[in-house]
């Protein structure tokens, strides 16, 4: 068999492996080993699954990984973010869908501080619709509102997808995560839109709630609780964009803030302290142990030509950047229904990113593109992760069809966000071309 044959031989066993459910990291860890063993011998296959791993995650940029894993488990842990839905329902709980709208916001806020779009769905699941269903709103919009907003925890920094995608396409991880500011917002303003507009014209969709007899005193009042989260994001972000600290530093300067606001709050308690380390290695051993295996993945591409291939086979039938994001379009919504975000990500880029390179695609503006692709992938079925999340919340009070349903209308908002972003490349370039 020649590379090439063997490559593509390759790919067919990995989605046979992705359809059995053998795990990600395994299934591409597996068939990279045999695949680089047929072609290269034994020797340098052994040679190549014993060095690569190291040199993979001793990889300095990937240390940010942790860090903001880290912070947003001590965020969440210690309670830094549990007023903030609390402070905005009384901000704007009198507009239509106001709960709703509380909802979205506070999850923008919740997902800065965590980066994880699962938490941050888990996280407003448990704040957030216990309360929309307690005032008789629609369980569809309840349920539907917390999982769609958990996707802007891959988009608004700090982000770990951002991050691993800046380390596969050898992009600034700084100007990656600046980049993911400006649509992060954006889609949580199309959210807010959508909500409004729903409940406007079906108000049985969200009975109106009385706050004319709250004070504007109370309402200033009820922020004073607040102020962690925006020390938090603006001490991340700003530190990023006034070169205090490099994105890779700024992942410990976000833990080192996290600690310090805890203990001005008196919440970090040891028990808090230890669950949070506990779940950062976790997760970060979770998101390594696949990235190693797509790491090993990129290498046995190479050696079976594929890529090059697609990218001559690609660029041969048309050089239009907007047919490549098409193209991106299909494969990313189609994986997306079967396997998770950073999973799919990992599988894609040792492929895609040589066909963008081949057509002169901006490799930030696709990232940020690619993103939205994997966190829409999120609330598709069959296997929206995050509606999968918002079941586990809710249990029998709410079906899944019902979520389903529920987040079907967040999708229309994204396609007007993606067409956005396609058609203005600098609603995500301008930020990054700011900094060096």
């Amino acid at each position: 068999m020649t590379p090439l044959e063997v490559g593509f031989s390759g790919l067919g066993v990995l989605l046979i492996l992705f359809m059995i459910r053998v795990p990600i990291g395994v299934a591409l860890a597996g068939v990279s080993f045999a695949g680089i063993w047929i072609i290269r011998g034994d020797v340098p296959a052994i040679a190549i699954l014993a060095n690569l791993p190291y040199d993979f995650v001793s990889h300095w940029t990937l240390s940010a990984v942790p860090m903001f894993l880290f912070m947003g488990a001590i965020a969440a842990h210690t309670g830094l973010t549990a007023s903030l839905y609390a402070a905005l329902r009384l901000w704007v709980g009198a507009v239509p869908g106001g709960l709703a709208v509380a909802t979205n916001f506070a999850g923008a806020g919740f997902a800065a501080a965590s980066g994880s779009s699962l938490a941050t769905t888990a996280a407003m699941g448990r704040i957030a619709v216990p309360e929309m269903l307690r005032l008789k709103y629609d369980p569809g919009l309840a349920t539907g509102t917390a999982a769609a907003v958990g996707t802007l925890g891959a988009l608004i920094p700090p982000s770990i997808t951002m991050v691993i995608y800046a380390v596969f396409a050898e992009v600034s991880v700084a100007k990656m995560l600046l980049a993911g500011l400006i649509p992060g917002l954006l889609t949580a303003a199309a959210y807010a839109l959508l909500i409004v507009i729903r409940c406007s014209l079906n108000p049985k969709l969200a009975p109106r709630i009385e706050f004319s007899q709250v004070t504007w005193a109370e309402r200033f009042a009820v922020l004073k609780p607040v102020w962690p989260l925006p020390v938090l994001v603006i001490g991340v972000v700003g530190g990023i964009y006034s070169g205090i600290v490099t994105a890779t530093e700024a992942g410990a300067f976000g833990v080192l803030l996290a600690i310090l606001v805890s203990l001005v709050q008196r919440t970090l308690t040891r028990r808090a302290l230890r669950e949070s380390v506990l779940e950062a290695v976790r997760v970060t051993a979770t998101i390594f142990f696949v990235a190693i295996g797509a790491s090993l993945f990129t290498t046995f591409l190479a050696l079976s030509q594929i890529p090059g291939f697609l990218s001559d086979a690609v660029v041969g039938w048309t050089d239009d950047p907007l047919m490549v994001i098409l193209i991106c379009t299909v494969i990313y919504i189609v994986l997306g229904c079967f396997l998770d975000a950073i999973g799919v990500l990992l599988l894609t880029l040792p492929i895609l990113l040589p066909i963008f390179d081949a057509v002169q695609i901006d490799p930030i503006w696709i990232g940020v593109i690619l993103v939205k692709y994997l966190e829409i992938g999120l609330l598709t079925p069959p296997v929206g992760l995050n509606v999968f999340v918002m079941k586990s919340v809710v249990g029998d009070e709410v079906p899944l069809l019902t979520i389903f349903k529920g987040v079907s209308w967040f999708l229309l908002a994204e396609i007007v966000v993606m067409l956005i972003l396609i058609f203005v490349p600098q609603v995500i370039l301008y930020l990054p071309s700011t900094i060096q």
